[in-house]
């Protein structure tokens, strides 16, 4: 991370010493629902190890949370957005006009989530395509969109085994739904022409929000048994597995890693899931996660950088800590993050 020098109005930083220690003694933090869970966790455990209250994490989304962040310095602005995607120009400019200076861009891990079945049965290899006309509720047909009705996965594709289709997917208020969502089903329905039925009759103020309309519209699942929501936690999703061998688990990768005695990880467009192929892009079905800290506040906001040093610690983002247990992908460059997060490095210029 190189450095980049913004702008601090000293009339904001001033106000903030003056008053913050006293006013908050609770770190305030929004943005990405993605990232919430992930947050919560580490804020629970926060409050219950160290010395600080434990900090309010709230969702709002990404762009929202990224945001507030920029709205201005003081005890009344927040002090982290969490986020899915990479900060904006847009949203540094915002910042750089409301008088926030620097601000430190931590990358937490990857969001990356596998597919896999019973280690007795057989190999799959599958595509976004795949997957989204075998769980979608609506798919493309002769250039119209029909009700699902496919019952194997052989009627999908003719290359994948004559097996019923059963998938156990992350709930809607699981941390890995929204990659399951966009980078699978959502890609999905683009691939197979879908996508553009679904924009031809979305309504919609402007095209934007008919966009956002159809994709939503891409979303929607099957009600039929095909496709069942997990809101628990990934073993409960591997029981069921183990319960009937024939159905397919959507997991974290490290639980999957952790359980290859019983489970077969299938491949999505030819690539094998891995640390090393999430962290690099290769694999399709991940993507980096973020928060951002508003390093004005360290030091005076109380507990601010031991909350951030505390989330990217080994214990807590490493491989074996509870994150991953969650489905973090650990970052393979976490030393490196926990470097800059010592040092206090600002970002630098988006690339």
């Amino acid at each position: 991370m190189s450095l980049m020098k913004i702008s601090v109005s000293a009339l904001a930083i001033t106000a903030l010493s003056v008053g913050a220690a006293a006013a908050r003694d609770q770190l305030q933090i929004t943005g990405s629902s993605t990232v919430q869970p992930y947050a919560t966790i580490v804020a629970e455990a926060f409050g219950e190890n160290a010395k600080f209250p434990t900090p309010v994490v709230e969702g709002g989304g990404s762009g929202a949370g990224r945001k507030k962040l920029c709205e201005g310095v003081g005890e009344n602005t927040v002090d982290i957005a969490n986020s899915s995607s990479r900060i904006s120009q847009s949203d540094l400019d915002l910042c750089a006009a409301n008088g926030v200076g620097e601000l430190m861009e931590i990358r937490i891990g990857y969001d990356g989530i596998v597919f896999a079945s019973s280690s007795t049965g057989p190999e799959f290899a599958y595509t976004p395509s795949d997957i989204y006309l075998a769980l979608a509720a609506q798919v493309a047909k002769d250039g119209a969109l029909v009700p699902n009705a496919s019952a194997t996965w052989a009627d999908v594709n003719a290359a994948l085994p004559a097996q019923d289709i059963l998938v156990y997917v992350p709930g809607t208020k699981h941390g890995t739904r929204e990659v399951f969502d966009v980078k699978v089903i959502e890609a999905g329905c683009k691939e197979t022409g879908a996508l553009d039925l679904f924009l031809a009759v979305a309504e919609g103020k402007d095209d934007k929000e008919k966009e956002a309309n159809a994709k939503k519209a891409c979303h929607e699942l099957r009600t039929d048994g095909k496709s069942v929501d997990i809101d628990g936690d990934y073993t409960e999703t591997l029981a069921r597995i183990e319960a009937d061998p024939k159905s397919v688990g959507v997991f974290g990768l490290s639980f999957y890693q952790n359980n290859t005695d019983k489970l077969r990880v299938a491949t999505m467009n030819g690539v094998v899931p891995s640390v090393e192929t999430i962290a690099s892009a290769e694999y399709p079905v991940s993507r980096p996660l973020y928060f951002y800290v508003k390093k004005a506040h360290i030091g005076v906001i109380p507990g601010l950088k031991e909350y951030i040093t505390f989330f990217m610690s080994d214990d807590i983002a490493g491989p074996d800590g509870p994150l991953a247990a969650y489905g973090l992908v650990s970052d393979p460059e976490l030393a490196a993050t926990q470097a800059a997060i010592e040092a206090e490095t600002p970002m630098g210029p988006l690339e």
